[in-house]
């Protein structure tokens, strides 16, 4: 009687916890059991009841512990297994599964060691099993961002270039236009603008609806006395009978655009070239537009008449700190020689007012004073050259405001923007650069800067194709996350609960084409009531102008630690 009544007492001194782990260790163990059993298996594989069998071993583990290691090693396991069983089956809904469970692993477990195991099998099953580009860069993209230090980063940039490579295969082939489908009827050229300096030229496009396109250079004729052109093929298009026809541009780099049938069904729009390093072309939306940059050869390039002339040296290529700053020398060019000129872009415009809400207040008009505050603050602190892409309340078109910026040879693009959420009690600032969306609250950000939907943000050409031509975007992000710690600084130490709402990236048209560092900034939410006092007043405008100084100083220092 004494031996069991000791017993009952020491199982009574067994904690509920200790009994939970044991258990759970036990779960683990013939989850595990059933998996390796599986796979020595061939014929066990070919039934899809022994799959779910050992599934639901795991899943039972993330129901009953879903905060416990095991859970996460279950949501990993549970991803693998549906991978292996769509080998079998070719369910397209075992892949949908797999990253349901891969995805509940990032999110309830993001800094798990297999996280970043997660989101590449994520990434691999978008590129392998749903042949899906744009949802497997974005995955792979995630490891960049989220795990910079993980051990996926190597496989996960080689497979950033095997996507590129993939897109680069079908450069010369017929470009689909996604996000709205051309339609049986015709579409219409019904404009052609340009912008242009001595070393850069835009050229835009304008149609009644999208179309698919194609596009080549080709090289001068000399027997029937053609230069060098560069041609868009539009198909199924009409040119509206009032346009003209011939623009002469006659810049240096191009003599004139040529729009003419050439075919009953095909449009063809020539831009007859003086001169050409390279050439990028993309495709916005909400109106359709086509846009080709041009470029100068760097042998070639001549200081324009934007650029102020240096009364004492020639500036060097890239950023550099003199050991000892020249007399009359601006800041500026003690910091970094590298940087002289900068663009700021005001928002909006216009007949566009952007965010808004009751009693007259416009996001067009709260950024235009933001942007002249910067702009000032720049010029006495550091002696650069600082032009705003406007000046006073016009409208400018996004694919316009990158071209300013192109034209005038800037070092830096800083767009200004004031952020608007259907919820008043969001706030918090933030900042963009230009990449691949990795959250949904990035592409309704860019969707509304964008004047367009979220559906057409998931234009594979708007997205990736001039992405891939841009090679600024590792120095924009650096950009972007020194003004966001900077700006947060100075108005954390001046008002109370200031949001971190982060770096992040999205497919911003402003910021597409831009041949600088380019980012942009959303200073505020004008929905939310607090933080619409205070983006009206010039104290806050002001702090968040002396913030973005701080960020463009410390920017530029670290990118000369880099060069010396």
């Amino acid at each position: 009687m004494s031996y069991v009544l000791v017993c009952i007492f020491a199982l009574l001194l067994i904690s509920p916890k200790a009994m939970a782990r044991d258990k759970k260790t036990d779960m683990l163990a013939s989850a595990d059991a059933c998996r390796k059993e599986l796979e020595t298996s061939s014929k066990d594989m070919k039934f899809r009841k022994n799959w779910m069998k050992c599934i639901g071993r795991y899943e039972n583990i993330t129901r009953r512990f879903p905060a416990s290691e095991d859970a996460a090693w279950s949501l990993y396991r549970v991803g693998n297994l549906y991978v292996g069983l769509f080998g079998f089956s070719a369910r397209p809904a075992d892949l949908d599964k797999a990253i349901e469970s891969f995805e509940g692993l990032v999110k309830r477990h993001p800094g798990h060691s297999l996280a970043d195991d997660a989101q590449y099998s994520i990434g691999i099953i978008y590129f392998r099993h749903k042949n899906d580009l744009v949802q497997a860069y974005r995955s792979f993209l995630k490891i960049e961002v989220n795990y910079p230090d993980g051990d996926m980063v190597p496989g996960a940039k080689r497979m950033l270039e095997d996507i590129a490579v993939a897109l680069g295969e079908n450069e010369a082939t017929r470009i689909p236009v996604q996000g709205e489908k051309p339609g049986g009827d015709y579409a219409t050229v019904t404009d052609i603008r340009y912008w242009s300096s001595q070393n850069y030229t835009r050229v835009v496009i304008d149609l009644d609806r999208a179309v698919n396109y194609t596009h080549a250079s080709l090289e001068p004729n000399a027997e029937a006395e053609r230069p060098r052109r560069l041609y868009v093929d539009l198909d199924k298009t009409h040119i509206k009978k009032d346009i003209e026809r011939e623009i002469p541009i006659r810049d240096g780099l191009l003599q004139r655009a040529r729009a003419a049938l050439n075919t009953p069904d095909t449009v063809r729009v020539v831009l007859d070239i003086e001169s050409m390093k390279d050439y990028r072309i993309f495709h916005l939306l909400d109106p359709f537009r086509i846009v080709l940059d041009v470029e100068r050869p760097q042998d070639r390039i001549k200081e324009t008449k934007l650029t102020r002339k240096s009364t004492t040296r020639k500036a060097r290529n890239g950023i550099l700190i003199s050991k000892e700053p020249e007399p009359d020398v601006s800041l500026a060019r003690q910091l970094g020689l590298g940087i002289r000129r900068i663009v700021i872009d005001p928002g909006h415009g216009g007949k566009d007012p952007g965010c808004y809400v009751g009693g007259g207040i416009y996001e067009k008009d709260l950024v235009l004073n933001a942007a002249k505050r910067l702009a000032k603050q720049m010029k006495e602190k550091f002696g650069f050259e600082v032009f705003l892409t406007r000046s006073k309340d016009i409208f400018l078109s996004l694919e316009q405001r990158t071209a300013i910026a192109n034209m005038r040879k800037a070092d830096l693009f800083i767009s200004i923007h004031v952020n608007a959420h259907k919820d008043e009690r969001v706030n918090g600032i933030e900042t963009y650069f230009l990449n691949m969306a990795t959250d949904q609250g990035a592409i309704t950000v860019a969707a509304r800067e964008n004047a367009t939907t979220e559906k057409n943000m998931s234009d594979l050409q708007v997205i990736i194709r001039d992405l891939m031509l841009n090679n600024k975007i590792n120095e924009s992000s650096k950009l972007a996350h020194e003004i966001q710690q900077n700006v947060l600084s100075r108005l954390s130490g001046r008002y109370r609960r200031v949001k971190d709402l982060g770096v992040k990236q999205a497919p911003f048209y402003v910021l597409t084409g831009a041949s600088m560092p380019a980012v942009l900034v959303e200073i505020g939410f004008i929905t939310n009531k607090t933080e619409r006092k205070r983006i009206t007043t010039r104290e806050y405008q002001d702090h968040v102008a002396s913030g973005i100084c701080d960020a463009v100083e410390n920017y530029v220092k670290k990118v000369s630690e880099t060069l010396t």
